[in-house]
């Protein structure tokens, strides 16, 4: 009894895999005939309603359907571009310092870090040799002398000739010349603040040597300090000096006013572009060369322009096109207003021509309606 339930359970199995494709093959067919039927009674009742329309106004008038939409007038007001851009901070005294005569470093005065005055000392170098060189023309120069004023006492006695009377005056100057100049490196072997700031880094240490040309310390100094940034060519004759800027440092919820104080004449070959220098502007926090900062720059302004959403503008291949709301035979109606873009910043676009600034346009539901298709005003969703 067991065996034969197993094999009619076995059968029964069979049975529904074999036969379940054919009624779903039967259910898709019954489906798509259906649907078939259904395409056709809707072109059929389509073509009646237009038929019936075209002899009926009240009928169509009943069976109008109107599009839900919402609307915003469109604005006309002030209208500016602003270029958005990066920018650093730079400081006009951040120098690296290197001496100029050679040297060995014998003594480093200052550390990175410290705060110098102007003139201050930072580094000595080995005088010894300009030591040993200004001795011996001082003692050249004592000989030159004596002889000068004997050779000057025996020509005005009209005693011995003039030339050696000039040779004499001449040795005398030339290493008077000398010896001012021997002084003078000797000066310029003692590295000196050129103006009042912070040690940055320090290049070389004592014992090494130092050669003009090559830096040894850097000194930088934040009361000279401005932003520069870089600008596309595609910008040129938009940006001048004196045009207002605006500049925001990461971090700082705040925007400082400032002013456009140069601009390059010079495009840069690789990247294209021209730089800019902008005054920095004076705030109550550390600022740091080489900072990052964002730059706003206004580059186009334009009163009583007719300006619209960007995202509410299409296209089509007669060109861009916004709808809005008129009334036609007491029916508000969607109209297609061609228009011509001008300039478009964050998310607005001013249209140069196609609107008035008196029209109210289709927002919500502008993709859903045509040219005179009845629309409905509904009050937009929050």
């Amino acid at each position: 009894m067991r065996k034969a339930q197993i094999t009619f359970l076995c059968i029964g199995l069979i049975w529904t895999v074999a036969c379940a494709p054919t009624e779903l093959e039967q259910k898709k067919a019954e489906l798509k005939k259906y649907k078939t039927q259904a395409l056709q009674l809707n072109t059929k009742i389509a073509e009646l309603e237009r038929e019936i329309a075209s002899l009926d106004p009240d009928f169509a008038k009943a069976n109008r359907q109107a599009t839900l939409v919402t609307t915003i007038p469109v604005e006309k007001r002030k209208f500016e571009h602003y270029v958005e851009l990066t920018g650093s901070v730079e400081s006009r005294r951040n120098v690296s310092v290197s001496p100029e005569t050679p040297g060995r470093i014998i003594r480093t005065y200052v550390r990175e870090g410290d705060w110098v005055e102007k003139g201050a000392l930072l580094f000595s170098l080995d005088d010894d040799v300009l030591h040993n060189s200004i001795k011996e023309l001082e003692t050249q120069l004592e000989l030159a002398r004596t002889v000068y004023e004997k050779r000057a006492n025996l020509w005005k006695q009209n005693i011995g000739s003039e030339i050696q009377y000039l040779e004499a005056k001449n040795n005398v100057e030339a290493l008077e010349r000398s010896l001012e100049t021997s002084k003078a490196q000797l000066g310029k072997a003692h590295i000196k603040a050129p103006f009042a700031g912070t040690v940055d880094e320090i290049f070389l240490k004592e014992g090494e040597l130092a050669q003009p040309g090559i830096p040894v310390i850097r000194l930088v100094s934040t009361e000279d300090m401005y932003v520069k940034a870089e600008l596309s060519e595609a910008f040129i004759g938009r940006i001048r000096k004196g045009d207002r800027a605006q500049i925001a440092f990461p971090n700082i919820d705040s925007v400082f006013e400032s002013t456009v104080t140069a601009v390059s004449n010079v495009i840069n070959r690789d990247n294209r572009t021209f730089t800019i220098d902008i005054r920095a502007p004076k705030v109550d926090f550390l600022v740091k060369p080489n900072q990052v900062v964002l730059v706003k720059i206004k580059d186009f302004e334009k009163e009583n322009a007719v300006v619209v959403p960007t995202s509410l503008i299409q296209m089509d291949s007669k060109g861009d096109y916004v709808y809005v709301i008129e009334t036609r035979d007491s029916v508000q109606v969607a109209r297609k207003a061609p228009v011509k873009r001008g300039t478009t910043y964050n998310n607005k676009t001013m249209i140069a021509s196609g609107l008035q600034g008196d029209e109210e346009l289709i927002a919500d539901g502008f993709r859903e309606v045509g040219d005179g298709r009845e629309v409905r005003k509904v009050e937009p969703t929050i």
